[in-house]
């Protein structure tokens, strides 16, 4: 009797055991670089909360925002080592790693949402989130960082003239760097984290992100005059660690994907809802908005395409361009 009680409970602890090492390896650290008041917060928030009950608990989202697990590219690194389970990324650093990425980067790409999410949740982008798994990574949705739009604390900019000598702070992205060059800008590529001290300190005149960025590190603070540019259009990628994603099961995976493809959506819809309240908080907060000639503009960043035209196709831009 004694024999089998002993055995029956050593059974219980084996199992136990094993239900507490398979309830640690589910859980996903995902992490991003803003804060909890961001866009990226809420879609991961929403990513989170769709996979815990979507798996009844099975799989448990740990949320690490404000960089504290790194800026961007150290997170595409981490995930690459399988160090960062997951993470939402905007798409400006994913350049370094999967350079066919940057055709979205092109300025004056993309003139509404609509055209966007069409070029992006279609073949096209499809076919490069499958490209991520090239650097290690699962691409597994676009969600939004949004139109992006230049601030400065100098002087209003309504026309590429007014551009001229402006320090500007752009992600570590090439055809960032190459279109502000080629409006007359002094740019300045460097990490987010880096870039408020410096606009704080006046190191750096401005910056150019949507107007969820903006309001939500306050950078009204520091800087005066909003351009309402709409030079590019940034999408974020929601993505995993493919060190991570192997060891889910099929089931696991669908629930992942069609989380993140919700959260992304999620996303969207919080950007497009908001977007007049975030200009009027700014214009209260005392911010001179300004609407620039956007021809002039496009016509200032003409040699930026003809750059980049034989790296990602002429056939694939004007593709983008045509989407409607």
């Amino acid at each position: 009797m004694n024999k089998r009680f002993c055995a029956a409970a050593l059974s219980l602890l084996f199992v136990l055991c094993f239900s507490f090492a398979a309830m640690a390896a589910t859980t996903i650290k995902l992490a991003h670089v803003v804060n909890e008041k961001d866009a990226f917060h809420a879609c991961a928030l929403k990513f989170k909360e769709l996979v815990e009950a979507g798996s009844k608990g099975e799989i448990e989202i740990k949320i690490f925002p404000n960089a504290t697990l790194g800026d961007e590219r150290q997170l595409l690194e981490s995930m690459r080592m399988g160090v960062v389970d997951s993470g939402i990324i905007t798409g400006g650093p994913i350049i370094n790693f999967l350079p066919e990425f940057g055709v979205f980067d092109l300025p004056f790409l993309f003139t509404s949402p609509e055209q966007a999410y069409k070029v992006l949740d279609g073949e096209i982008g499809k076919k490069l989130l499958a490209g991520m798994e090239k650097f290690g990574c699962k691409g597994l949705a676009y969600g939004e960082r949004g139109f992006r739009n230049l601030t400065n604390s100098k002087r209003p900019v309504k026309t590429p003239e007014d551009m001229k000598g402006l320090k500007i702070r752009l992600m570590q992205n090439p055809i960032y760097v190459d279109s502000f060059k080629a409006l007359g800008a002094n740019a300045v590529p460097m990490a987010w984290t880096e870039a408020l001290t410096a606009l704080q300190q006046g190191t750096i005149d401005g910056q150019e992100n949507p107007l969820n960025v903006i309001v939500a590190f306050n950078l009204f603070e520091s800087q005066k005059y909003l351009t309402i540019s709409q030079h590019a259009y940034a999408p974020n990628v929601i993505m995993m660690s493919m060190k991570v994603w192997n060891k889910f099961t099929p089931e696991q995976q669908k629930l992942l994907q069609e989380s993140a493809q919700a959260a992304a959506e999620y996303n969207r819809k919080l950007d497009n809802d908001n977007g007049a309240q975030w200009l009027q908080f700014l214009k209260d907060k005392g911010m001179q908005v300004t609407e620039p000639d956007v021809e002039a503009f496009r016509k200032a960043v003409e040699p930026v395409y003809r750059k980049y035209e034989a790296q990602f196709g002429k056939d694939l831009i004007k593709s983008i361009l045509e989407t409607k």
